[in-house]
């Protein structure tokens, strides 16, 4: 079932684009779009008048602290190994 899914993903784009090659015909030559170099938009006659809104009063939720459990062991008799295997070099 996962390789079905697979297949279909990755030929599913690829059917898209044989799709729309096959469409353009050769004969009529797309037409050319030229963008100028550098586009300037002017703000300056224009006034902007509003009020600015805001909420009356905060609302923050949060939630609530979870005491988990420590997931680190701490080994009581870790240094009595370590001067034991010290002690057999």
């Amino acid at each position: 079932m996962r390789t079905l899914v697979l297949t279909m993903a990755l030929f599913l784009p690829l059917s898209a684009v044989a799709q729309s090659a096959g469409g353009k015909s050769g004969s009529q030559p797309q037409p050319k779009v030229e963008y100028e170099k550098k586009t300037v938009i002017n703000f300056e006659d224009d006034t902007i008048e509003g009020d600015l809104k805001r909420p009356d009063g905060e609302y923050v939720e949060s939630r609530r602290k979870v005491d988990h459990s420590n997931l680190i062991k701490i080994r009581e008799n870790w240094r009595d190994k370590v001067m034991q295997a010290s002690g057999d070099l």
